[in-house]
This record gives structure tokens, sequence and C-alpha cells, in this order.
């Protein structure tokens, strides 16, 4: 699913002296809680239709309601009676009909020209199942205006020097969302505005065109969804760049040469900018995590490293470097706040795959979890590879884990990962409690029992679906709790 956004660079200075002003969204929001963002929010019917095919003049409007419902500033040359501007303020954030209707009739979604300006038009990478293709615009903040939040979706709003907010970023101190972080590095870059403009949409074409974006939820590790035969819904396994001056690469997946081809134009630019790929880690043997692997080790001259499991299973053609055991560190250099001694750990975490290790970095505590977790699907445990009850151990013990940005293989990263792993634990234990239920209620086949504890996933699924619930059913027979008599019919057994 794809939603029209706009988002909207408010500004004030000029040159070096310039700052933007950011929001931080409530940590009780479920999409980028407790980041730092833009003003702006996807399309409303009332910001107009298109205009013969082009939905620009509908985006910049959205621009200028959101910016006025989060901080209260106007743009429009129009200036209502302070009354009236707060009431129409009050009923946009309440969300109410009337309060865009209002918003138009005053006079206040059009600015004057050459007050707002389009920088860019960014497309959310294909990580995620909700993709926002948003028109990012400028504006100089008026003179006047005062930006105010009033508390609700955000807590908080101030103006930042892009290089202050960068470093605060780097420190651990700010949370910033992915496509601001590549902004606000092109202003630092560009102290001109028409020049930051010129790069701006410059990359932005060459994401249209295909390249990769440098997705980074946190310092130091780069997103990267490449196209591979995985399971759905999702249609991509993210491969990952781990560090900034020695560099690995983890679970480079696609067999595809055009994907692979995007991402070797990615690492030779990073080469090309001074850093080096050191390596390859691999988090399990899976295909949609493997599949570029030995094209990745020859290209780059690689060593690839993982568990001893995994790598006697890798397809040939690579170099193989020591194998990983729990506990093991690589090092990494510097961090990018400058912090010596940084290094990515191997934590073994079989389960899901009798060879699986996360790789979690030093400074910021985020943790590379492979198939361990997904923000998209539930994960497949499949027999006899996949084993629950050593899965539920590996999930266990990554709660127990120092973990904060938490990077899957499927979907976008989440900060809380202890919240997530949570909610796995939960999920599984719900799970169980289903097929408890069903056998409660008498001698069932697999077949038989698929409908009645996976009464919730989609009938397609049910294929991946049966295999889950056979390690389910292994789980219980191996705790003394089910038990499968000679016509393939399970039972209770307590």
């Amino acid at each position: 699913m794809t939603r029209n956004a706009a988002a909207i660079l408010l500004t004030r200075g000029q040159g070096s002296e310039r700052e933007v002003f950011l929001v931080e969204r409530s940590p009780a929001l479920r999409f980028f809680g407790g980041y730092w963002a833009l003003p702006g929010g996807v399309r409303d019917p009332g910001d107009g239709e298109d205009m013969e095919g082009d939905d620009r003049p509908a985006l910049r409007r959205c621009a200028v309601r959101e910016l006025f419902e989060e901080t209260g500033v106007l743009l429009a040359s129009a200036r209502p009676p302070v009354e009236r501007r707060a009431v129409t303020r009050a009923q946009l954030l309440a969300g109410a009909a009337e309060g865009a209707a209002e918003f138009a009739n005053l006079g206040l979604a059009d600015p004057a020209p050459g007050v707002l300006r389009d920088v860019c038009r960014i497309l959310t990478p294909p990580f995620a199942l909700a993709r926002y293709d948003t028109l990012f615009v400028h504006a100089e903040l008026p003179r006047g205006e005062v930006p105010s939040i009033e508390p609700g979706e955000l807590v908080a709003g101030r103006f930042f020097a892009p290089a202050a907010a960068l470093a605060a970023w780097r420190r651990d101190e700010l949370r910033l969302v992915p496509p601001l972080v590549i902004l606000l590095e092109l202003l630092v870059e560009h102290a001109a505005l028409q020049t930051f403009v010129d790069a701006a949409e410059t990359l932005a074409a060459t994401y249209r065109a295909g390249a990769l974006h440098r997705v980074r939820f946190s310092p130091g590790v780069l997103l990267l969804p490449l196209r591979t035969p995985t399971l759905p819904p999702a249609t991509t396994t993210n491969c990952y760049v781990l560090g900034t001056r020695s560099l690995w690469v983890v679970d480079p997946g696609s067999p595809d040469a055009g994907e692979q081809a995007r991402l070797f134009a990615l690492l030779d630019e990073l080469v090309a900018e001074g850093a080096e790929v050191a390596g390859i880690l691999v988090t399990h043997h899976h295909r949609d995590h493997v599949g570029g692997v030995s094209a990745t080790s020859r290209r780059y001259d690689a060593e690839v490293r993982g568990h001893p499991l995994t790598l006697e299973r890798l397809p040939q053609g690579f170099r193989a470097g020591a194998p990983l055991l729990d506990g093991d560190r690589i090092d990494l250099g510097t961090a990018p706040d400058g912090t010596p001694g940084w290094f990515v750990e191997a934590v073994f975490t079989p389960g899901h795959d009798r060879g699986h290790l996360c790789f979690r970095e030093s400074r910021y505590d985020a943790m590379l979890v492979g198939d361990m977790l997904s923000t998209i699907s539930t994960i497949v445990i499949d027999p006899p590879e996949g084993h629950l009850r050593t899965y539920l151990a590996s999930l266990e013990r990554l709660e127990r884990e120092r973990l904060t940005t938490l990077y899957p293989a499927h979907g976008p990263a989440v900060r809380d990962g202890q919240n997530l792993v949570r909610h796995y634990l939960r999920h599984r234990g719900q799970r169980e409690q289903k097929l408890l239920t069903a056998l409660d209620e008498g001698p069932c086949t697999e077949q038989e029992l698929l409908p009645k504890v996976y009464w919730d996933v989609d009938p397609r699924l049910f294929p991946i679906a049966a295999r889950s619930l056979a390690a389910g059913l292994a789980k219980l027979a191996e705790e003394g709790r089910a038990r499968v008599d000679p016509t393939g019919r399970w039972h209770r057994h307590d």
C-alpha cells in the first residue's frame, strides 16, 4: 500500500546560520514514535484534487495544512483573527472535517507565489508494507510567526542547526527518521539553499532510477532491502552494511544480478568515500539470506564469516573466514560519534535455524536479528531444522540482552527492540494456548487442527502455517503435553 504525503523544511536564517524546525513524535505512536521528523502528514481529501494528473498542488496544500496543524505557523498572506485561527487549528488537531474546510475557505491553504518551493520527492523503500510517496517542500519562517506544539501526536518542537542535529543523533541523543538524516546531511554539505535543492532532487532522481537509499535508523547501520525469493508477505530481505570505515556486509541475500548490481553500486560509492569492505557476515543459511554471498565475496575479495553450521552449507565460490561462535567479536574501529573500541558481537540464537546468529554492535546496542523476528509478519519455525523450544529459549535470551534498535531481515527497524521480543513471546504463548484448546475438543489430525489454531491466518498461507503447527505439536510432545496415535491423530496428554 502506498500513500501520498508531504513534509516541510521550515527554516530560519541564511547560509551556514540556517536552522530547520523539527518536531518530536509521541513515544506512544506506532509509526516512528519517539523520533524527530519534519512537520508533515498524509494527503487529505480536503487538500483538493489532482490538476490534470499532477498531484503536487494538492500535496503542497497538504504541507501547508500540516504545518499549521502541527506548529501553528501560517504561510498564507491572509491573517484571520486570533480566535478564529485558534479554533481552526483545534479542529484540525481533532481531525474534524470542518477544520480542513475552514482552512481552505479562509484562503490559508495557498501561500503567495515564491513562499513554497519543491525540494524532492522520495518513496519509502520496499522494506515496509505501508510505503509513503512524500513530497518534501521548503519555506522560510514568516516574520511574526512563532512555532508552537500542542501535546498529542507531537510532544516537542524546536529549531536545530543541521550539523548540531546530526551530531546529537550520532551521540544517540536524538532519534531522527531516516529520510531526515539524508536531508540534514545535504543541508550541511550545501549552505546555499538552491544548491541544496538541486542536490536533493539529483539524489531523489537516482532513487527513482533504482539506486538504493542510505536508510539509517541508527548511526553506523545501513538498511538495504533487496528483492529475494522469500516468503510472503515479504518481497525483500534486508541486507545491512555495518560500520563506517571498516564495512561488514550482512546477509547479501539476493541471487538476482540486477539487485546485486544495486548493492555493488552503493558499496562502490562507500569505497570511493574512503571505506573498505572488510568482510561479509551471514546470520544463517536460508536462500533469501545468502543468494549474493559468493558474488559479493568475489567482487570485493571479502572473507565470509558465520556460524560453522552456516558456513558448511553456503553455496561455494566465496572466501571463507574464521567461523563465528557465541560471543566472538569483530573490530569496527571508531564509532560514528568518535568513540573508540567499537565492535560487533555474535549472539548465538538457534531455533529458526540451527546455526542462526544475531549481531549486536557495541556503541548503540543495535542488533541485527536475521530471522529471529520480523516487523511485518511472524517467523516460521519449520521442523526438523526449526525447533520451537530452542527458538523460544533464544527469544528469551534476546529479552535479556542489551538491545535498543532491532534490525530484522524483513520489515523496518524498530527502536524498542525489547518490546518486540516480548510481543513475540506473548504471541507464541497465545498460539500455543489455541493449540491446547483445540486438542481439548478431541483428537485431531494436523489438517483438522490447522483452521482451528490458525483461524486468523489467510488460508492461502496455510501451507506455511502448517510447518509452524508441526513445530508447536513437536514442542508439546517433547514436554509430555500431547501425543500422536498410530492413525496420525493428536491427543491432549497431561
